[in-house]
């Protein structure tokens, strides 16, 4: 199943596709209001399932339409930083033993075409497409990673866009230079595990300009996305609707020779398998 919110920033309406066709979509009006962590916590699946039988749902066709980020601004954003072998390997960094955590910002949550702004004046804006991962059961103290599939509603094409010079130059706080409005482009849809492979053989990619910068698969992943919600669990209440960033593999902007940083009018392209494709174009504000 794979849901979505259409319309306008602030105004969106849930949705999920018609199944075998992306160009409808069910509106989910008559089921909720939003795609949120109330909602999410429900049997949703189940319900949106009997209420199409039933005939309850009108169809909307998507062109033309905006598609914001698939969930509403959710109650917390956490990332994990050095999670690809690869992506470790080009900052010369040792492979953590534990998760490297941060958190974002839920107000940087944004479409999957929505305009990227970066900070005023930003000089080493970059790119990191990741799969995101979408709590649906509150979350806390798991025995083990092997419980952690019942607390995913689903995944999520997310690019955890970073200013750089923020996050490392200005006291070393990673949250600094990824909680900007829009740092956090998300979608086109949140997929429900079902239908999402869980082999490691999700590819990702993403391209600057139309040049590829980035092409890996989960397969290089330190810790897998149950590993990271059972580790998340020690530490904190987990909440439905939260939105974790699980790491990116290699190609970042800064892990090139010399660093590549985004320039005003860039266009980010990335996609991973099953969950769908971003096209953002980048705008850096002149310094004031």
């Amino acid at each position: 199943m794979r849901l979505l919110r259409l319309g306008p920033p602030g105004h969106e309406t849930p949705a999920v596709l018609v199944p075998g066709r992306e160009d409808r979509a069910y509106d989910l009006s008559n089921l909720t209001h939003d795609i949120d962590g109330a909602f999410l916590s429900t049997s949703f699946q189940q319900t949106i399932i009997q209420a199409i039988g039933a005939g309850a749902l009108p169809t909307v066709d998507l062109a033309g339409v905006r598609v914001g980020a698939p969930i509403a601004r959710p109650h917390a954003i956490y990332a994990i930083g050095l999670n690809y072998a690869d992506h470790a390997a080009e900052a010369a960094m040792e492979l953590p033993t534990e998760p490297i955590v941060f958190s974002k910002a839920p107000n940087s949550l944004c479409g999957p075409t929505d305009d990227v702004t970066l900070p005023a004046g930003s000089l080493k804006g970059d790119w990191e497409v990741e799969l995101g991962i979408v709590i649906g059961v509150a979350t806390h103290g798991l025995a083990s990673p092997d419980q952690a599939a019942r607390c995913i509603a689903g995944y999520v094409a997310v690019n955890d866009v970073s200013e750089r010079a923020w996050q490392i130059e200005h006291g070393g706080q990673w949250l600094k230079g990824k909680s900007f409005p829009t740092a956090n482009p998300a979608g086109p849809w949140l997929v429900t595990p079902d239908e999402v492979d869980d082999d490691g053989s999700l590819r990702l990619r993403l391209a600057v300009n139309g040049s590829v910068k980035q092409d890996g698969t989960t397969a290089d992943m330190v810790f897998g996305p149950y590993h990271l919600v059972w580790y998340l669990s020690q530490f904190v209440r987990l909440e439905p609707g939260d939105l974790i960033d699980t790491g990116t593999p290699a190609g970042v902007g800064m892990g090139a020779t010399p660093p590549v940083f985004l320039a005003d009018g860039d266009v980010m392209d990335l996609s991973i398998t099953g969950l769908g494709e971003h096209r953002t174009v980048v705008h850096v504000p002149a310094a004031t």
